[in-house]
């Protein structure tokens, strides 16, 4: 095989052929420190998808050691993600009652989302993650968020609710508080933590607060031989991760198609945004698709020993990144630590408190959040800003599974709406610029006489043309009522990319109602191919074609250039115009 295929389908194997000494030291560094996070983190988000701690370290390791050699991106850490987890948990949670069949049915799903992944991946489709546009996407973490600091509560504090919706659960909550249900030793351990990982973050940013927090609670729960009197993790099963699909039926397969999509879309999406920046940061460039099919085949991997889905981690490639990590070895080194970790201390976590687990989670949620990008959204466009509140309402008020249907249907909703209601305006010429501009942008702007000159800046089709038609009309409409008499409407088309056939029948209905008032219409800078499907209708008017070659001009300024008889002569020819 050539090296070049082999860089192409096995990436990991390239890098190794060109692997540099300098780099090794960094790896290694970076693994040590990457294994402090992957452990806590791992447990804590297999907790939040209703599954045993150690299926969380099952999915960390697989995905790593797998992405390591068909991954694209040197520095990428794969892991359980807390934007995944309660989908992962409304899945399988309603599916199953025990341990065994969860770990079986989250497997199942993983395998799902790795082959609809995978799938994408080689029909070249990294486009889809489009469908969540940046409002979109911030609402929707906003709403992950607080699902997962509300489901992580009650273990913090010592006592567990019930709840159908998240108002019932943070009413129960606070009832609970209310009526002396919480602990007090495992709210002293979980609020310590979770106040020493963020004092810690902020000022002692170097110093890894989560894995402080996690030994610190470790100790003292062993010291003080607290381990009866609160909730404990309990000590983790020694040995590797081996198939548990058990059990599993064809209806279990088929109800969670809808999941396993839903879970890909989020995945590759927050994967690609991760691994193009980290690789512009190094001058390198990652293939989408490549990248979609390396993150499907490390979750069928991973599904079928044990793990569950898994997406690029945002809060641990950076620590990989700043640690020193260079390429895969990192990773690798950090799968291989946790491997050591099962067989030579699984008892550790038997002093483990799930309020320190929580605390964990919890602060890991809270770093999903993003208030300032809402209030950034409403100060630019309150369309967006309301669409990331509408997100964010969908995930916490009516589920996480259908809030991601809310979300994908959202975005098309705002392509929608900027597309049926674009930008339009009328356009004058400014003396001394170049080109012809908005008039309500530029209330010096003079209008040619007999000349009406339109923008419309978006693609024609079903749901804008009429928008379209009744705009020219209102303005020609306004034009004569203002005493201008009309004989050419020229319609500056270079942002219309496209048009369809209602937009078409839009078309022809205006010509009608311009011709009815001896008005030529007149398209400057139509792209080709728009010209072309016009073409293709064979719109003809009294036996002739209806928009002939003096129905186009290669500009605007070309157009009033041949009406007024001559050039302008208002612009020097040291500006380049705007």
């Amino acid at each position: 095989m050539q090296p070049e295929t082999v860089s192409r389908f096995l990436p990991g194997l390239g890098v190794l052929r060109g692997y540099e000494k300098s780099w090794l030291k960094g790896d290694i560094v970076a693994g040590i420190v990457l294994t402090a996070l992957l452990i806590p983190a791992g447990m804590g988000y297999a907790e939040v998808a209703g599954l045993p701690p150690v299926t969380g370290l099952y999915a960390t390791v697989i995905p790593l050691l797998v992405y390591a050699v068909v991954g694209p991106s040197r520095i990428l850490v794969l892991g359980p993600d807390s934007s995944l987890a309660p989908i992962i948990a409304a899945s399988i949670i309603p599916l199953a009652a025990f341990d065994e069949e969860r770990i079986a049915l989250a497997g199942v799903l993983a395998i799902e989302v790795g082959l609809v992944l995978l799938i994408g991946g080689l029909l070249r489709l990294g486009f889809v993650t489009d469908l969540l546009s940046k409002p979109i996407r911030i609402g929707y973490l906003n709403g992950i968020a607080l699902v997962v600091v509300l489901s992580q509560l009650p273990k913090l504090l010592g006592f567990s609710v019930d709840g159908d919706s998240v108002i019932q659960e943070a009413i129960n909550i606070v009832k609970g508080v209310a009526s002396g249900e919480a602990e007090l030793l495992p709210s002293a351990i979980g609020i310590a933590c979770l106040v020493l990982i963020f004092a810690l973050k902020f000022w002692r940013r170097a110093i890894p607060g989560v894995l402080v927090a996690v030994v610190a609670s470790i100790v003292a729960v062993a010291v003080f031989g607290w381990s009866d009197d609160l909730p404990v993790v309990g000590a983790m099963p020694r040995g590797f991760p081996s198939p548990s699909l058990d059990g599993v039926t064809l209806d279990d397969v088929i109800s969670l198609i809808g999941p396993a999509v839903g879970i890909a879309l989020i995945a590759f999406a927050d994967t690609s945004v991760l691994s193009r920046t980290f690789a512009a940061r190094a001058g390198d460039q990652v293939n989408g698709s490549q990248e979609m099919a390396a993150i499907g085949t490390a979750n069928i991997a991973t599904g079928f020993l044990s793990g569950f889905a898994i997406s690029a981690s945002s809060s641990r490639t950076p620590v990989a990144e700043q640690a020193g990590a260079k390429s895969q070895l990192a990773a690798v080194v950090g799968a291989l630590l946790i491997v050591v970790f099962i067989f030579v201390a699984p008892g550790v976590t038997a002093y483990l408190p799930s309020a320190a687990l929580a605390a964990v989670v919890i602060a890991a949620a809270i770093s999903l959040i993003d208030i300032s990008g809402v209030v950034a959204l409403f100060r630019a466009n309150w369309v967006e800003g309301a669409l990331s509140i509408a997100a964010f309402l969908g995930v916490a008020l009516i589920g996480v599974l259908q809030g991601i249907l809310v979300a994908i249907g959202l975005s098309f909703i705002a392509f929608v709406n900027l597309a049926w209601r674009p930008y339009r305006t009328e356009l004058g010429r400014v003396p001394g610029l170049r080109g012809y501009h908005d008039v309500t942008r530029h209330p010096e702007a003079e209008r040619i006489d007999g000349v009406l000159i339109i923008r419309f800046d978006a693609p024609l089709f079903f749901a804008n043309g009429g928008m379209f038609d009744d705009y020219v009309r209102g303005k020609v409409r306004e034009a004569r009522r203002a005493g201008r008499e009309l004989h050419t409407v020229i319609i500056a088309a270079e942002p219309i990319v496209d048009i369809d056939a209602t937009a078409v029948d839009e078309l022809v209905e205006l010509d009608d109602y311009l011709r009815t008032h001896d008005i030529t219409l007149v398209f400057a800078e139509m792209k080709d191919p728009v010209r072309d499907i016009l073409r293709r209708y064979d719109l003809r008017v009294d036996g002739r074609p209806r928009f002939d070659d003096t129905h186009f001009a290669p500009t605007t300024g070309a157009k009033i250039d041949e009406i007024t008889g001559q050039p302008r002569r208002d612009i020097q020819k040291s500006n380049d115009g705007a």
